[in-house]
């Protein structure tokens, strides 16, 4: 583990030389010659200091260097892609009649538009989400009811950087859809429970209107370092129910299971679980992490909903969790069951989405009563 923490850390200093070398190159031709070792030690010494602080604020807790090195982790990845492309492409036009000082001082003026305009576009689309909608239809009977408005919002990663504002807008959001029932399968807070607390967002989460109730369960980032009942209570102070492999009947006819998290060795099974359950009743599965949709199918379950993915976050994020995922975002069928995955409500890390859209997920589910006549 020590070994591949030291290889990461080598590579990663690697990387951040690689970039610091590089907007040295673009900067040096804009700089005075008398004054430029100054601006040299001045920019080494503000490079370093913004390149080391994402490690900084996570592991010293600083609220500060949480957030610049939030942004940083953002502006990393961007230039990470970009000034390969530009050096290829510097590369090329050396072959032109284009004056060489020329080329250098206005690549690394694009390079800075490009990098502002995508840190623009991602902020737009980590912070303004969008409703996806999808209908969906269980074959299973409910005597009073024909069909239920259920609305999800998956890894809202209350924290720092998401915090009163963002979760003001998903409660008016949710309010906005008219929910019959909320579910929020995990990833609550971003692994510090105390941000969570000091920005009264219980409060805030406990003004979601829904005639059936507010349910969540938790996943890997809502093991944070302190006991779990300690979040937990904090979440149940509002008109919030925690579900920790907890099952619970919302009606005669409907029963809601909130699984833990993958990451935790004691979780049930799921056939454990379902082993309380009526297979005539229409099941609804918490699960944080899509995984194992062939075992919640052969086990009855009619609707399964998750996170965890963030559809990768930022491209090409998504070719990867496509990859590692049966479903990593949207609806799928499989027989009876229907999973549906959200790309999530908030972010981890650099508050950019890139290929991606934060969301809320309004289910509209159809119940069949002439399937089972």
């Amino acid at each position: 583990m020590i070994f591949f923490g030291l290889v990461f850390l080598l590579l990663y200093a690697a990387l951040v030389v690689y970039i610091g070398w590089s907007g040295w190159g673009w900067l040096k031709p804009w700089v005075k010659k008398e004054i430029s070792w100054k601006f040299k030690v001045l920019y080494i010494l503000t490079f370093s200091i913004v390149s080391t602080s994402f490690i900084v604020g996570r592991f010293f807790d600083n609220v500060i260097f949480h957030i610049l090195g939030s942004f940083w982790m953002a502006i990393f990845y961007i230039l990470l892609i970009l000034i390969p492309l530009v050096h290829i492409t510097v590369l090329i036009l050396r072959f032109t009649r284009l004056p060489r000082p020329h080329v250098t001082k206005w690549s690394g003026v694009i390079t800075m538009g490009l990098l502002f305009s995508f840190i623009a576009y991602g902020l737009f689309n980590a912070y303004i989400p969008v409703v996806q909608t999808y209908n969906i239809q269980i074959n299973k009977e409910h005597d009073s009811i024909d069909n239920m408005n259920i609305v999800m919002a998956s890894d809202t990663h209350f924290g720092i950087l998401s915090g009163k504002g963002h979760a003001n807008r998903m409660v008016k959001e949710i309010n906005g859809l008219n929910p019959d029932i909320v579910l929020l399968p995990g990833d609550i807070i971003d692994d510090d429970v105390n941000q969570f607390i000091q920005q009264d967002i219980g409060q805030i989460l406990s003004e979601i209107n829904a005639p059936y109730g507010v349910y969540l369960s938790l996943g890997n980032h809502d093991r944070h370092n302190g006991p779990m009942k300690e979040l937990i209570d904090e979440l149940e102070q509002g008109n919030l129910s925690v579900l920790y492999d907890d099952i619970v009947s919302i009606d005669e006819h409907i029963t809601l299971i909130g699984r833990k998290d993958r990451t935790d060795r004691e979780r049930e099974e799921i056939s454990s679980l379902m082993e309380e359950v009526n297979s005539d009743q229409i099941t609804i599965m918490l699960e944080h992490q899509p995984y194992d949709l062939d075992i919640a199918q052969e086990n009855g379950i009619d609707l399964i909903l998750s996170g965890h993915t963030h559809r990768g976050q930022v491209f090409p994020g998504n070719l990867i969790t496509k990859r590692l995922y049966e479903n990593d975002w949207g609806h799928l069928q499989k027989e009876q069951m229907h999973s549906i995955v959200s790309s999530g409500y908030g972010f981890w890390g650099p508050p950019i989405r890139i290929g991606t859209r934060s969301e809320i997920v309004q289910i509209n589910v159809f119940f069949n009563k002439e399937e089972n006549d």
